[in-house]
């Protein structure tokens, strides 16, 4: 791939992300999380030492998402993505400390679910 294309594409994703709506970042944020664990999981299957890499993107993406819930004005939602995204946290460090692709499909499905629940209101909302 071309510099020029490279360069155009990160402008392009630059913007699509300032421009967005709180809950379409919600949604690139599992996008990206969900990107890094198939990342991962790629990496365990090919013996690769940088799944860990990816892990700890995955694992920050959520931390970020989880100090973003609104305990204040979102309950009892707040409360219940809180426990989710702990969940999602425990197995991706499980997956990091036993090297486990199993713990990495564990935390996919749970955002993979989120993530599809997120579409489901930004189709609705248009």
């Amino acid at each position: 791939m071309s510099t020029f294309v490279q360069n155009a594409a990160g402008a392009y994703r630059r913007n699509a992300v300032l421009t967005a709506s709180r809950e379409k970042l919600v949604v690139l944020l599992y996008e990206g999380a969900l990107r890094f664990m198939d990342q991962a999981a790629q990496q365990y299957g090919k013996g690769d030492a940088s799944a860990g890499q990816s892990l700890s993107r995955s694992f920050a993406i959520i931390s970020e998402l989880r100090t973003s819930l609104d305990h204040e004005n979102g309950e009892p939602v707040a409360t219940e993505l809180e426990r989710l995204y702990v969940f999602v946290q425990e197995r991706l460090l499980e997956a990091t400390r036993t090297r486990s692709p199993e713990r990495v499909a564990e935390a996919r499905k749970v955002v993979q679910t989120l993530k599809e629940g997120w579409d489901a209101i930004l189709d609705h909302a248009v």
